[in-house]
């Protein structure tokens, strides 16, 4: 690795031979030296899962000048920690997750493997993004997403991160943006999430599907606004999740046990 080249880490929920995470790694490039240290295979959904139970194993699967490529039996937070801790001669200069087959938008970023390696990125204090492709199906185009991660790579090596603060950015499925928008995490829930059908013993089984359902102020900067309207959102997030506003009610609560 070049000491005077920005160190690069990229991580992903959809595992290390995934097509977004390869597109992303050789646009990358041109940025700065490269670690990829992702799962061995998909592990979405895990949000900031840590494995606890099994130590963990990595491997070195490629080697080349800027670049190194490793697997990992973890999940993606799993895969920052051990990468940043044990791996990594320095901190990196920048943490970029993705990019993922499929959006993380609204309330998904609590469940996403992808931001869950944001995530972990920003406790260790590194600039860290988010990067997920709207599209589900095989067959994605990642041009888009691969540009606009580049963009914003540069933008975040550039000018860095509030202490506390990793990125979200979802890209919709269409050959052209309208562009980047700043905006905020659409409020909502899922809905009819299982599908539900019998196995050959009679007994039933459940498969995650669902609907996202949108609730509360319907603001022109909503994640999932504006997706819908063409353009790429970009979603500051914290790590800090504590409401000062009611914090500040809370104590006027009573919890004397006797009264």
């Amino acid at each position: 690795m070049n000491v005077d080249r920005p160190l690069i880490l990229l991580s992903n929920d959809d595992g290390v031979d995934a097509e977004g995470l390869g597109r992303l790694t050789e646009i990358l490039r041109d940025l700065g030296d490269i670690v990829v240290f992702a799962p061995d295979g998909p592990r979405s959904g895990m949000s900031r899962a840590i494995t606890v139970t099994t130590p963990l194993k990595c491997r070195l699967l490629k080697q080349e000048d800027g670049l190194k490529v490793y697997s990992c039996t973890g999940t993606p937070a799993d895969c920052v920690k051990l990468a940043v801790s044990e791996i990594l001669p320095v901190k990196p200069d920048l943490l970029v997750s993705g990019i993922n087959h499929g959006g993380n938008y609204a309330l998904s970023v609590h469940y996403s493997g992808t931001l869950g390696a944001a995530f972990e990125g920003c406790v260790f204090d590194i600039p860290s993004v988010g990067v997920s492709l709207n599209h589900y199906r095989p067959g994605a185009d990642f041009s888009e997403s691969c540009r606009l991660g580049y963009m914003l790579a540069k933008q975040v090596l550039e000018h860095g991160l509030p202490h506390g603060v990793y990125l979200n950015l979802n890209v919709p499925n269409i050959p052209q943006v309208k562009g980047l928008s700043v905006g905020r995490q659409t409020e909502g829930k899922w809905v009819r999430e299982y599908r539900p059908e019998k196995d050959e013993k009679g007994d039933f089984l459940y498969w995650l599907t669902g609907d996202y359902e949108v609730s509360g102020p319907d603001y022109p900067d909503n994640d999932i606004t504006l997706l819908d309207d063409g353009y790429a959102s970009l979603v500051p997030c914290k790590l800090d999740v504590t409401d000062y506003a009611f914090m500040e009610e809370l104590k006027k609560w009573n919890f004397h046990p006797d009264n």
